[in-house]
């Protein structure tokens, strides 16, 4: 793990699609190995909060990180799959104020 200060972060909340929750499941719990390939990608949560309603966490040591992981496989595999969306994730930037690592 990079001992770096984190400084910056994403957070995305992503609607399933009706019918289509399981699926959408299914490929944010397989996203985890594509966040584990990313080097600049310190931490990466995917949680739910209602049967269709995701997030993602995402925190990162520098802004070239953080771009890094905006155009990287996480957001392509979000893109080509498309049809498992209710509507397009909103993802919001966000500056990490404090954080607690093991």
């Amino acid at each position: 793990m990079n001992s770096d200060p984190l400084s910056v972060a994403f957070v995305a909340k992503i609607e399933a699609a009706p019918g289509s929750e399981s699926a959408l499941e299914e490929l944010l719990t397989g996203a985890v190995e594509l966040a584990n390939a990313e080097a600049g990608t310190v931490v990466w949560f995917s949680v739910r909060t209602a049967p269709g309603t995701f997030w993602i966490f995402d925190a990162f040591v520098s802004e070239k990180d953080r771009q890094a992981h905006a155009n990287g496989q996480i957001v392509a595999a979000l893109t080509d799959n498309a049809d498992l969306l209710g509507a397009a994730p909103e993802i919001m930037p966000a500056d990490v104020l404090a954080f607690k690592l093991p």
